[in-house]
C-alpha cells in the first residue's frame, strides 16, 4: 500500500515522503497514529508541497548557518570571570556564558545546543570554542577569558 509520510517515522522517511509498505502496517499504526495517510491523487500533491517546504527549510537554515559563520569566523569573544590569583577560576564557563558573551560582542545570537567547548574553560586566558549551527557547518571562535 502506498502511503504518504504526515510525521518523520525512523527507519522509514521523512515528513511528505511516498513510501509502500504492508497494508497492515498502514491500517494498524501508520494511519490510525497519524504518522501517514492514503496515496490519494489530491495527497501527491498535498506531499509534494511538503516536500518542497521541507527542502526549502533545510536551505534557509543552511544558509542561515552560513551567515552566522561569515560574521563570526575570527571573531574574539571577552567574557569576565571571578578568578583566583593563580588563574583558576572559581567555577566554570559554560555554554550559557558562552552563548550571552557572543550576545553581548557580536549581536549574533547562537542557541546553547550548537557550542561546543573543545574542553571545559576552567581559567584564565584564550580558548577555543567550536560552533555548529548546522550538520554541515562548523567554525571556531576564540574566546578571551579575563578576571572580573
Amino acid at each position: 500500500m502506498k502511503v504518504i509520510l504526515t510525521k518523520d517515522v525512523q527507519d522509514l522517511g521523512a515528513k511528505g515522503d511516498i513510501v509502500d509498505v504492508a497494508d497492515g502496517y498502514a491500517r494498524n499504526y501508520l494511519v490510525p497514529k497519524s504518522f501517514a495517510v492514503a496515496a490519494t491523487e489530491g495527497a501527491l500533491r498535498q506531499a509534494e508541497g511538503m516536500r518542497r517546504a521541507r527542502e526549502e527549510a533545510a536551505r534557509k537554515a543552511r544558509a542561515d548557518a552560513d551567515a552566522m559563520a561569515q560574521s563570526l569566523v575570527g571573531a574574539r569573544v571577552v567574557v569576565a570571570a571571578r578568578a583566583g590569583d593563580e588563574g583558576k577560576l572559581f567555577g566554570s564557563i559554560g555554554t550559557a556564558d558562552i552563548a550571552a558573551a557572543i550576545k553581548k560582542f557580536t549581536g549574533v545570537e547562537v542557541e546553547r545546543g550548537h557550542i561546543k567547548p573543545m574542553a571545559p574553560i576552567k581559567e584564565i586566558g584564550l580558548h577555543e570554542v567550536g560552533l555548529q549551527p548546522h550538520p554541515d557547518v562548523e567554525f571556531d571562535v576564540t574566546l578571551d577569558v579575563i578576571p572580573a
